[in-house]
């Protein structure tokens, strides 16, 4: 049995005003700092910079106001928003410098109309909690972090056979890294949010710590740091929502690490990619080794940086989706014109199984699309690598303005419906778990729409099926 170490609720109230307090004056200095130092060619996009800064984090400030009590899912929608879109204008991003200064307007003004969407529209909404079992009913209630432990540690065996063996049917690998990849978020969020609210043993915290370790470390090895990055984050999410404080040694430790592995990522890539996108996989042997060597490529490409920039903005760049939306705006309809839909018609065949369908359009289909649309890659280039565009550029590409202003709604009114629906659901019921697949999801910031419902739906299967799996194998 665990022992419960909960902390009281004058305890989480006192935190969540302090919480309130840093994050406002934290946000406020940033601001500060980016109005004074930010360079712009024309100072309206420093303007429109921080106003996508702000409008990013006004959801959280009013969660951090109301207590965090909830869960914050939309929440964590806009916060996206920051590093995508606002720093990129606020650090002068050296790929802007490729549009006009009315492009770049016209991409902000888009965020902006977006943000402002979708949170009106997420204000505006209404509903009634869930009165079902669904809604209601615990699915998981003996022994919760033993039971969480063990799906956490299916996700970490996973995700070392995934990297480091074929065993895994290739037209299997797609369904599978969905479904462990959901089980393996479900599992951290849960365990991290207990750890904040104070019960976790210390039995229990090594348990998370290692298999987030092993999961960071071999997700890292492949030299795509999106899923790894957003575990650490999600991790993070949960502990500030459980204990409504910051731990911000641990923050800038990982956000130190994340720039600093971004750094060195072009290094590595040259060492272990070939030129036509082949990747050479190290062996879980020659982690050590492939680490340190990252290490020193991440160090030594500051020091030789020709532009002096920090760590820090480089990571910005590297997360940044205004670059792509500025190459959607600039071409679309002048030189290109919308596609009307054409990567939403793709949506429905991503719900059929391959199993019936084994020729259906490979997941990334909309992405390819888009890419192989505004030239960035040839038809063949896409079968190896892909470029994120997100869902905003999507939309721009199909339908301009409106088209942003429809996602928004629909994105806006959806979270509040969920949000709404299972507002007094416990973190452990369905319900509950629904809201950690889609929190975790709103990290995806580079998915098309078509990829984005898909992967989330196949991890929502796997996650609401993964109670009734795990205590038939925990008996």
């Amino acid at each position: 049995m665990n022992r419960k170490l909960t902390s009281s609720p004058a305890h989480h109230s006192r935190n969540a005003r302090l919480l309130l307090v840093f994050s406002a004056a934290a946000i406020a200095a940033v601001c500060l700092y980016y109005g004074i130092t930010a360079y712009a060619r024309n100072p309206l996009h420093v303007y429109e910079g921080l106003l996508i800064l702000i409008l990013a984090t006004l959801p959280a400030l009013k969660w951090a106001k109301d207590g965090g009590r909830h869960l914050p899912l939309f929440e964590v929608l806009m916060l996206t928003t920051a590093n995508t879109y606002a720093l990129p204008i606020l650090t002068g991003q050296p790929q802007l410098r490729l549009f006009s200064s009315d492009t770049l307007t016209s991409a902000a003004f888009a965020v902006i109309v977006y943000q402002l969407v979708a949170i009106g529209t997420y204000w505006f909404v209404r509903g009634g909690a869930g009165r079902s079992a669904f809604f209601t009913r615990e699915v998981i209630s003996h022994n919760v972090n033993r039971t969480i432990g063990y799906g956490l540690c299916i996700a970490t065996i996973y995700t070392m056979i995934a990297t480091f063996s074929d065993t895994i049917p290739g037209e299997l690998v797609g369904i599978f890294r969905a479904v462990f990849y959901g089980i393996g978020l479900v599992a951290v969020f849960v365990l991290a949010r207990r750890w904040g609210a104070g019960e976790l043993n210390p039995s229990d915290r090594a348990i998370l710590v290692v298999n987030i370790a092993i999961q960071a470390a071999v997700e890292f090895s492949t030299l795509f740091l999106v899923s790894g990055l957003s575990m650490l984050v999600l991790a993070l999410v949960g502990y500030v929502s459980g204990s409504r404080r910051i731990p911000v040694i641990l923050a800038a430790f990982l956000l130190g690490g994340a720039a600093l592995l971004h750094n060195g990522k072009g290094a590595m890539r040259d060492r272990y990619w070939d030129v036509d996108g082949t990747r050479h996989q190290p062996r879980l042997t020659e982690l050590p080794v492939f680490f340190s060597d990252w290490l020193q490529a991440g160090l030594s490409s500051e020091k030789q940086s020709e532009a002096e920039e920090s760590i820090a903005n480089k990571l910005v760049e590297r997360t940044s989706l205004f670059h792509i939306l500025c190459l959607v705006v600039a071409r679309t309809p002048e030189s290109l014109p919308y596609l009307a839909g054409e990567t939403y018609g793709q949506i429905p065949a991503q719900f059929v199984p391959r199993i019936f369908w084994p020729e259906k359009p490979l997941s990334h289909v909309s992405t390819s699309t888009l890419s192989v649309y505004y030239g960035l890659q040839r038809e063949e280039d896409t079968e190896k690598t892909t470029i994120g565009f997100g869902m905003i550029a999507e939309a721009y590409a199909n339908f301009g303005l409106p088209g942003i202003a429809i996602l928004a709604c629909c994105l806006g009114a959806f979270y509040k419906k969920i949000h709404t629906l299972a507002i007094d659901s416990p973190l452990l019921s369905n319900a509950g778990l629904v809201q950690i697949v889609l929190m975790a999801w709103s990290f995806q910031t580079e998915f098309p729409l078509s990829l984005w419902l898909s992967s989330m739906t196949q991890a929502l299967i796997a996650v609401l099926g993964l109670p009734f799996v795990i205590r038939m194998l925990a008996g």
